[in-house]
Order: structure tokens, then sequence, then C-alpha cells
């Protein structure tokens, strides 16, 4: 098994230390990728947003990544969004998706569970309150699974949005997620 140091390097075998477990919320800096961020870091500063020789030089180099992952992922840089991290990325999502399909006139209905992550939580739950949307929160088992039986009972012809996390980062439960999407589609 392997353990993390107080350095962020991997130590093999028995240690004193804790067993870190959250790589959902983050994870040690590669150092590959300390390395690359390095020269960005001193040299690359400016506000990428800023039309200043900085900030044009931030810009380039955010264009250049973000190509880079956009070749990496087959999609086009526009479709390439950074955030600044899984809250931001999280409320992004849900609120882009939900009004986008409220929009486009495919219902109002979110379906959620009730151990989420508060990012979730806390959106669906904003969305109802403020923008009218119906918020379905479905119950867990004792080991915290949702069941494939609530999940197909709570879909309704205006479901446009399920968001069921697939592994909690506070009791490690694991949902089924494959049998989770099978039953939603077949509704």
């Amino acid at each position: 098994w392997r353990r993390m140091g107080s350095t962020g390097s991997a130590v093999q075998g028995p240690s004193k230390g804790p067993i870190y477990l959250d790589y959902n919320a983050t994870t040690p800096l590669d150092p590959q990728v300390a390395e690359a961020m390095v020269p960005m870091l001193k040299t690359c500063w400016g506000n990428p947003s800023s039309s200043h020789c900085y900030g044009m030089e931030a810009h380039v180099a955010l264009d250049n990544a973000r190509r880079q992952i956009a070749t990496s992922l087959n999609c086009t840089p526009e479709e390439v969004v950074f955030t600044s991290g899984g809250t931001e990325s999280i409320n992004h999502a849900i609120r882009g998706a939900s009004f986008s399909q409220n929009r486009a006139g495919r219902g109002n209905h979110i379906v959620t569970s009730a151990v989420e992550h508060v990012a979730v939580s806390k959106t669906c739950e904003y969305l109802a309150k403020y923008h009218g949307f119906e918020l379905t929160v479905l119950p867990v088992n004792e080991a915290g699974s949702v069941s494939v039986e609530t999940l197909q009972k709570s879909i309704r012809d205006d479901t446009i949005l399920v968001s069921i996390m697939t592994a909690n980062n506070e009791v490690g439960t694991v949902q089924n997620i494959r049998e989770l999407v099978l039953a939603a589609k077949s509704v």
C-alpha cells in the first residue's frame, strides 16, 4: 500500500503518518506538473484578461493550454472551460444543464440524492428556491446507496437532470452508477 509523506512523496509500506484517502477533494501535486508550472509562475504571471504585455503573454499561454487539452479530449478549444475548482465546476455544470434544458422546453425537474456533496445539493436547492425548478432528493439505504427502483420511480416526463455522486467523499460509498444510468435511460 501507499502513503503520502508530508513532502508529497510516496512512502511504501507501513509508516507512522496518516493514510490520505480524500483524492476526490485534492491530490498532491505531481512533480512533472510542478516543473511545467514553474516558468509560468515566474515569468508569465499577468492577468490573461488584461491588454498589457504581461496579460497578452498569459493569454497566449492560456490559449495554448486550452488547445492542448482540447486535442487530448477530442473536442474544440471553445468547449474547454477552466474553473477555480470542483465547486465552481459543479455549479457551472448543474446550472448550465438545467437552464439550457428548461429553456428548450424539456422540463424543470431535477433528481439528486440525500448524500450528495454540498456543492451539488446547494446548487440544486438554489435552482428550486430561486428559479422554480422542482427537486426530488432520493433517500439512501443504510450503506448510503441509492436504489435503482427508487431512481426509476422518481423520473418523470419533465426530468431534465439526474445528479448522483459516484463515490461519496465522506463515507466511501460507491454507487452502482452503471445500473443507475441504465435505469434512468429505461424510463
